[in-house]
């Protein structure tokens, strides 16, 4: 029996550009399953999703089209596997994956369909996230004494520490690529910046006028759409130019935390989340000898 915590399908909510607070439409979405879907990502071109799903068994990585439809999985279906990131040309996907006893980075080529392990000298490594020129990988690691963000090269070699945070998370670097964000915090979850200007990475500072996260953000051109810990059910926009914040839309049921996901499609006109549903069960059947 497999118990279902988020909802699905992930939803799209449009949105009449950055500098609107209205959401305009329902969810939408054809590629339903009873299984649990999330952390669906906008493709570069906005043509396709990466999104994980349980819909085959263990969690896995899957690519649709962005009116759900053409799914398949990239991710090898024996590992439990997620937090699927696209690259900048929208020729991979980076995403996390467990084959033994401990999570790794995998990158697979969508035409291919064939994952392959991001070597480096991190043992241990989650939630990828790409630079904006694709040159780079970052990732968060929980490997003993290696704990903290650190990025490495796309094609692998050793990894350089970001962030000596122990829950440093999420890295996105604004769209010039000139300021990376993350997420760090067990009990105040805060967002933090640092300049990338110099080629030195240095100490991070908190994003001013920026609330305390309660759910997943996505970094776009003038802003951050994100949800505040003060509001768990609503999303919010934070504007670069002003440092102002207004609310976006709001859902009945809470996000799910970091695992729900929040993207924007590059012409800014929808916003994909999940949200927490109703919790249910599927009876699975088994076919094998014990």
């Amino acid at each position: 029996m497999a118990v279902n915590l988020l909802s699905s399908p992930p939803f799209k909510i449009a949105i009449s550009g950055a500098k609107s607070s209205k959401a305009l439409t329902l969810p939408q979405w054809s590629a339903p399953s009873t299984r649990s879907q999330y952390t669906a990502a906008y493709s570069p071109d906005g043509s396709r999703i990466a999104f994980a799903s349980r819909r085959g068994g263990p969690t896995g990585v899957w690519v649709s089209n962005a009116d759900g439809s053409g799914v398949i999985e990239i991710s090898n279906p024996a590992y439990e596997s997620g937090s699927p990131q696209w690259s900048p040309d929208g020729q991979k996907i980076a995403f996390d994956s467990r084959p033994v006893d401990r999570w790794e980075v995998y990158i697979a080529d969508v035409a291919e369909r064939v994952p392959r392990k991001l070597i480096t000298n991190v043992s241990t490594m989650i939630r990828p996230h790409w630079s904006r020129d694709g040159n780079w990988i970052y990732f968060r690691s929980n490997e003993v004494g290696k704990e903290g963000m650190f990025r490495c090269a796309a094609t692998g070699g050793d990894a350089v520490l970001v962030s000596g945070d122990f829950d440093a998370d999420d890295a996105q670097e604004s769209f010039d690529g000139t300021i990376l964000y993350f997420s760090t915090g067990p009990q105040q979850t805060v967002l933090k910046q640092l300049s990338l200007k110099t080629g030195k990475l240095g100490s991070a500072s908190t994003v001013d006028g920026f609330p305390e996260l309660g759910g997943p953000w996505n970094v776009v051109r003038e802003g951050i759409y994100f949800v505040p810990a003060s509001a768990p059910r609503s999303v919010q926009y934070f504007d670069f130019s002003t440092r102002q914040i207004r609310p976006v839309f709001e859902v009945q049921n809470d996000f799910g935390g970091g695992l729900s996901g929040l993207s924007v499609s590059p012409d800014g006109r929808w916003i994909m989340y999940s949200q927490i549903g109703d919790v249910n069960s599927d009876i699975m059947l088994v076919n094998g000898r014990y």
